[in-house]
């Protein structure tokens, strides 16, 4: 078990102060400070903190596979971790996206590779062969769109802006409310001459200010959101296609599941992500990065899907609240260690079958593995190879550690 110097990423829609502050650290910082990886990705790994110095997790795999991964991981995933941790930050919202499934990574990446597109290059769509199914869990108020709403929802919405240029939609909408009727007004909104999305864009936002005025209170997180990336990206497609989305807004402790063809975009907030290890984005718009709408259209699920059917289920087992996903690359959990425990080391609940990376996300506390034992304060992490389980906690104030591990 060795502590994890975690690799800062800088985007622009990151915060100058929230991962700064997460991880004890002096803010605002020089540049906006996006994501925070825990993880074994190729494109920035986690340092292990050793006693003869630091060691990337990467080359701590390669050495001895078994030993960090165990048999059973390595038999399931071969010898690479295949999950990846994350703290996200958005002060502004990301674009407009969605990932591919495996079978759709691996085939982008093959093609992308035979057209001799190098990996690193701004317009590479597919950088590794893996899919990308992801949690997200609040840390606290987050904001998201996620996934393509009921289509009744949306005509209700819609109708609500009144605004003229959008009836063709509403009819269509109306009168094929499912995921055929949502593919084609996101592809014809999503592909339209600029000069049209130069009409209707402005149309719109000129419905949301009348709406939010109105006083009406039923769609006026939506109406105000579709102000806010109007403002932002003026004149693009990804404007419009908000009104299609699920509009969420999560407390700390609360999570969203997207699997593979979810479109979202995160708007505000910090939290955890995990998901399969793969950075596979493919954009629709509300970024200056690389879109490829033919190859989103390719990859979107357009099936409705109500915002309760994204949080995933939560059972809690002692002191550990668990998040369930049909993900196998990676299990989620959150341990708390307060009251009576407090001052006391006590056995971490559930199985200990493969590597493990821990992120204190409030308090402090001990962690004693086979081997040695480090101490977590909030936005520190460390990893636990599957040889030097199973762990014990000792907190003296109030703790909370996520746990991350492979899936069932």
């Amino acid at each position: 078990m060795h502590l994890l110097r975690g690799a800062v990423r800088t985007y622009a829609w990151g915060s100058r102060t929230a991962i700064a502050d997460f991880t004890g650290r002096p803010s605002p910082t020089m540049h906006p400070e996006a994501e925070l990886w825990f993880g074994a990705h190729p494109a920035d790994p986690a340092y292990l903190q050793t006693d003869d110095g630091e060691q990337s997790l990467l080359d701590a795999l390669a050495a001895d596979p078994e030993g960090q991964l165990g048999p059973v991981a390595r038999g399931r995933f071969g010898d690479s971790v295949p999950f990846l941790v994350k703290v996200l930050a958005a002060d502004e919202p990301l674009s407009l996206q969605a990932h591919p499934s495996a079978e759709q990574a691996a085939e982008g990446y093959a093609r992308e590779d035979q057209l001799g597109i190098p990996v690193s290059a701004p317009m590479r769509n597919y950088r590794d062969r893996n899919h990308k199914a992801e949690l997200l869990v609040a840390l606290g108020p987050f904001e998201a769109l996620a996934g393509f709403r009921p289509v009744a929802e949306t005509v209700e919405l819609l109708q609500a802006l009144s605004v003229p240029e959008l009836q063709t939609a509403i009819n269509l909408l109306d009168g094929q409310p499912d995921a055929d009727g949502l593919r084609t007004v996101f592809t014809t909104w999503i592909t339209a001459p600029q000069p049209d999305l130069d009409a209707l864009v402005p149309a719109v936002l000129e419905g949301a200010v009348r709406y939010v005025q109105s006083g009406h209170t039923r769609f006026v997180a939506e109406a105000k959101t579709v102000l806010e990336l109007g403002e932002r990206y003026p004149g693009d497609a990804g404007v419009l296609a908000s009104l299609l989305l699920n509009r969420i807004s999560l407390k700390a402790g609360e999570g969203i599941y997207l699997p593979a063809g979810n479109l979202h975009a995160y708007l505000h907030g910090i939290g955890v992500e995990v998901m399969a290890n793969s950075d596979n984005v493919l954009r629709g718009g509300l970024t200056p990065k690389h879109v490829d709408v033919p190859e989103l259209l390719r990859v979107l699920d357009f099936t409705p899907t109500a915002a309760a059917d994204l949080h995933p289920a939560v059972t809690r087992n002692d002191s550990e609240l668990v998040y369930h996903t049909p993900a196998p690359e990676f299990a989620v959990s959150v341990v708390t260690v307060d009251g009576d425990q407090l001052g006391h080391e006590i056995d971490a609940p559930s199985r200990h079958d493969g590597p493990q990376i821990l992120l204190c996300t409030e308090g402090a506390t001990i962690v004693r593995a086979k081997t040695n034992s480090v101490t977590l304060e909030r936005g520190a992490a460390a990893w636990v190879s599957a040889d030097d389980g199973p762990i014990r906690l000792e907190a003296h104030k109030p703790t909370k550690l996520f746990r991350v591990t492979v899936g069932i």
